[in-house]
């Protein structure tokens, strides 16, 4: 699956990113913030194309003029309390290289992948998270529509190997239909 939108392409991991995706990775302003460690090598980047990137509803997020992978964006299982979600809800999470920070990219890609959520995968809701600290998130899902449900308090972050708080954003697709800043705005 490739979703295209006005200025990017969202496609698969290939082996062939791992240097483009070390070298956003690598910055220990991306990674932390989202919950996972830099990147050592291309080496390691390679891997985790192979072993985590290449999951279903998976993108790497890259721009039109050079399809070169500048970030990421997903649909995974829900990592909150398991009290609050339901088998037709899925979970959003996203990053791009600080390059490329402040050019409305992720909020682009977000509503992409969120119009592929409700129309194409016909799911009932989303969630997304973000850590204490991660304001630049939080404004992006913010921005996209997501409205605070719950906070997580002492959740361990397995791959920091620490303990967080993170913070939930919810939107059901009756909002996302109901929700203006979507009008008129397919990918």
């Amino acid at each position: 699956m490739i979703i295209y939108t006005d200025r990017l392409i969202l496609r698969r991991w290939a082996e062939s990113d791992a240097e483009s995706l070390y070298e956003y990775a690598k910055d220990p302003a991306v990674g932390p913030a989202a919950g996972w460690p830099v990147h050592k090598s291309i080496e390691e980047s390679r891997d985790i194309i192979k072993n985590v990137l290449n999951a279903p509803e998976t993108y790497a997020v890259c721009l039109k003029e050079d399809n070169r992978a500048i970030g990421c964006i997903g649909l995974k299982k829900p990592a909150c309390d398991e009290s609050y979600i339901n088998p037709s809800e899925m979970e959003l999470g996203f990053w791009i290289g600080v390059p490329f920070w402040g050019n409305g990219y992720i909020p682009e890609a977000v509503r992409a992948v969120i119009h592929r959520a409700f129309t194409d995968l016909k799911l009932s809701a989303l969630w997304c998270g973000y850590y204490d600290g991660n304001e630049k998130s939080k404004r992006v899902q913010e921005k996209c529509g997501f409205i605070y449900h719950h906070t997580e308090k002492d959740k361990p972050c397995s791959p920091m190997k620490d303990i967080r708080t993170e913070h939930y954003n919810y939107l059901t697709k009756k909002d996302w239909e109901n929700n203006e800043i979507f009008k008129n705005r397919h990918p």
